[in-house]
C-alpha cells in the first residue's frame, strides 16, 4: 500500500473510534510519527495531505524540518535531554514529553532567551514501569501547579506511552487513567484554560486511545509502514 492509501485506512479508523466514542472525529488531532524514514517518505506523506509530524531525536529532526518546507508542524514526542532543550525550543510547535519540572524549567529559561511562549505537554509514566520515562501519576498535579507558574511555557496537556502489548484493549486502563488525571486537574482548576490536550496511542492501540478521550494520536508504522 503506498502511504496515501495507509492513511485514508488510518484516518477511517480514527473516525470509526470517535463515532463508537460518540465523539467528532475533527477532536483528533494526527501526529505522523516520522522516526526513522527519510525525507522522500515524509515528501510522499506531505503529498498524501499530512501537515503534522512527529519525532523522537533532536537530531533526526532538525535536518528534517529544513527539508520538508514551508506550512508543516513538527511535534517533538521522544526524550528531551536537557542538553539538547536549547535546539527544539521554537522549533517545534508541541513538545510532548516534559517528564519534570526540571526540564520544564530549562525549556522556559530557553523560551524566554528566545522572547516565545513554547506548547508543552507533560509525560505521565501511567503504568509505573521503571523503564519508561514519565512523572508519577501522584506527583502529576503538584507539577503543574508548578508549571504553571512558568511565564514561558503553555501547558495544554498530558501524554502517556501505554505498555507495549499485541492487544490493544490491555492500554485502555492506562489510557482511562491519564484522562481521569486530566480531569481532575480541570476540576481543580489550576492550569491554563485551553489545558485539556491528551496524547495518547499509537499504530498497534490508537483506537482505544480516542475511545478514552485522545485528542492527539501518534501514529507511525500504520502510515508509513514497517521500519527498518
Amino acid at each position: 500500500m503506498s502511504i496515501a492509501e495507509r492513511l485514508r485506512d488510518v484516518e477511517k479508523r480514527i473516525a470509526d473510534a470517535a463515532h463508537r466514542a460518540g465523539r467528532n472525529p475533527e477532536d483528533i488531532t494526527l501526529v505522523a510519527v516520522s522516526k526513522g524514514f527519510s525525507i522522500d517518505r515524509i515528501k510522499e506523506a506531505i503529498d498524501a495531505g499530512i501537515r503534522i509530524f512527529g519525532e523522537n531525536k533532536v537530531q533526526e529532526l532538525l535536518p528534517k524540518i529544513e527539508g520538508a518546507g514551508v506550512g508543516i508542524s513538527w511535534h517533538f514526542i521522544g526524550h528531551l535531554q536537557s542538553n539538547k532543550v536549547k535546539y527544539i525550543v521554537g522549533e517545534v510547535d508541541l513538545i510532548h514529553s516534559i517528564d519534570s519540572l526540571k526540564l520544564s524549567e530549562e525549556v522556559n529559561q530557553r523560551a524566554n532567551t528566545r522572547g516565545i511562549v513554547q506548547n508543552i505537554l507533560l509525560e505521565v509514566n501511567v503504568s509505573g514501569e521503571e523503564r519508561k520515562f514519565g512523572i508519577a501519576p501522584n506527583e502529576v498535579i503538584k507539577t503543574v501547579e508548578a508549571v504553571s507558574k512558568l511565564g514561558n511555557l503553555a501547558l495544554r496537556g498530558l501524554m502517556t506511552i501505554a505498555p507495549y502489548s499485541e492487544t490493544p484493549e490491555d492500554s485502555r486502563p492506562h489510557f482511562s487513567k491519564l484522562r481521569e488525571i486530566r480531569d481532575e486537574i480541570k476540576r481543580l482548576g489550576i492550569c491554563y484554560s485551553d489545558f485539556g490536550q491528551l496524547s495518547m496511542g499509537m499504530s498497534n492501540d490508537f483506537g482505544v486511545g480516542i475511545e478514552e478521550g485522545a485528542t492527539l494520536v501518534r501514529i507511525g508504522s500504520a502510515i508509513f509502514g514497517e521500519r527498518n
